[in-house]
């Protein structure tokens, strides 16, 4: 890494008296592949490096990002920036950063089977032997990216964390006619660690198995019953449940107003920490220490400690996500859920693993006093107002329950419900959690930072079928 040049850009931010400055270096070495419709369309490599420094000047914030490893440019960036700062610090919105304590590590996620020692045509295999059990399908889609980057992050404080993490991801796209009607299906998978964790997502069984369902469901589905029903769902659907009118809203830049013209705004102020939010049955939670998760760090991107959230216990929001600015407005500590995709975005306010804690009941305890309902395993569209308010869920996989016993598949049911009443009608909870990976959106320019979301089986009395 470059190190001595984020040295260079951080001596350079003292000298010239900044109240805070910080420098985040990202070096990342990756490759990909991309099939469509089982031939090779992309295979490339990603290698990239820069700098995103930060500073504060009178409660004015800075932010210049920079790839070109040359002093002279770096100086001349900075000067650039600190002047623009300096003119328009009577205008600029007042920003501080919460005190934090200031921690030096060095860490890295342990590659049994290093992703980069792994060749380009092992990597095509895979994906072809996923590909050659759906070939009858309408249309594949498939990509499969890997990765480690280097983060180097040091500040005027005296924070000093060295990180090196490896990421793969896996996105698939199924589509599949029968008789004139389609379905279609994503899927995603993703961890941080070696090629061992890909070896174990078995693709070639799960996209079978996927494509299986969706012919059935076009084949032999039925209409569902439109109006009040109960309805179970499955862990894919807590979680982008959890994820969209749970996470998002509980941004505090999202309430402060920060996200407005960019990725939304949050129907929750700041006045609702211990305020009612959904029913007893409800804890969620925000956990960016599970090993080899999507979403895994020990340290956010602005040198916080990460640590468990607790979003909502039992019913009732217990905090909201913080950066460094954001929990300086409400006096409190950074809970370290400050994240940047890349050098040249700036860290803000982002979900790591998000997800309803298990409960108590089992299968059958769910579904037994249920006289009509659907069962909702899988979801194929999804929708939420800016305010994370008014939201839809489409089903994919999904059956009529009648007298406690799943009956038939359904075709694909619809949701439309508040946040209120989804979380206040919920009754029960499963035993079993499942976490699944995705890419949250957010920012300007968009940032699309990996995640898990999930949890377990969950029962929402009362709820309208259109």
């Amino acid at each position: 890494m470059y190190k001595e040049y984020a040295e260079f850009a951080l001596d350079f931010l003292k000298k010239k008296g900044v109240d805070y400055g910080e420098v985040r270096l990202d070096e990342h070495d990756g490759d990909g592949v991309l099939l469509k419709n089982g031939a090779v369309e992309v295979s490339g490599f990603d290698n990239s490096a820069g700098m995103g420094i930060r500073f504060l000047i009178k409660n004015s914030l800075g932010f210049v990002a920079i790839n070109q490893f040359d002093k002279t440019k770096i100086k001349n960036a900075l000067e650039r920036g600190l002047k623009l700062v300096r003119r328009g610090n009577s205008l600029s919105d007042t920003v501080s950063f919460s005190d934090e304590k200031i921690y030096k590590r060095k860490y890295k996620i342990h590659q049994r089977i290093k992703l980069n020692d792994v060749g380009t045509d092992e990597k095509i295999k895979l994906l072809e032997n996923a590909d050659s059990g759906v070939k009858t399908s309408l249309g594949r889609y498939m990509s499969l990216m890997t990765g480690v980057t280097k983060k180097y992050f040091i500040t005027t404080e005296g924070a000093r964390i060295d990180s090196e993490i490896p990421l793969s991801n896996f996105i698939g796209v199924l589509t599949v006619e029968v008789k004139g009607k389609t379905a279609q299906r994503h899927l995603q998978f993703g961890n941080k660690g070696g090629y061992e964790f890909i070896k174990k997502w078995k693709l070639d069984e799960v996209l079978l198995d996927e494509y299986k369902v969706l012919k059935e469901s076009l084949e032999k589905a039925k209409k569902y019953p439109k109006g009040r029903i109960d309805l179970i769902v499955g862990p894919e659907i807590t979680g982008i449940m959890v994820h969209e009118s749970v996470g998002h809203p509980l941004e505090a830049d999202r309430i402060f107003g920060r996200e407005a013209a960019q990725a939304g705004e949050s129907f929750v102020h700041k006045d609702m920490v211990g305020a009612k939010y959904g029913s007893e049955h409800i804890n969620i939670v925000d956990d960016p220490k599970l090993k080899n998760s999507p979403g895994f760090y020990l340290f956010d991107d602005e040198g916080v400690k990460a640590r468990r959230k607790s979003l909502i216990r039992n019913g009732i929001i217990d905090e909201f996500l913080h950066n460094r600015e954001t929990a300086a407005v409400m006096g409190i500590k950074s809970n370290g859920s400050a994240r940047a995709e890349d050098y040249d975005k700036e860290p803000i306010v982002r979900m790591g693993n998000t997800f309803l804690l298990p409960g108590k009941y089992s299968w059958h305890e769910l579904i037994e006093d249920i006289k009509l309902g659907v069962y909702m395993k899988s979801f194929t569209e999804w929708n939420i107002d800016d305010k994370r308010y008014q939201q839809k869920y489409v089903g994919s996989e999904a059956y009529l329950i009648k007298d406690g016993k799943l009956k038939y598949p359904i075709f694909r049911p619809i949701i439309e419900i508040t946040t209120p009443v989804l979380w206040n009608n919920v009754d029960a909870v499963g035993k079993k959690i499942k976490l699944d990976c995705a890419h949250c959106g957010k920012g300007e320019p968009m940032q699309a930072a990996p995640v898990n979301l999930g949890g377990p089986l969950m029962r929402i009395r009362n709820v309208r079928l259109n």
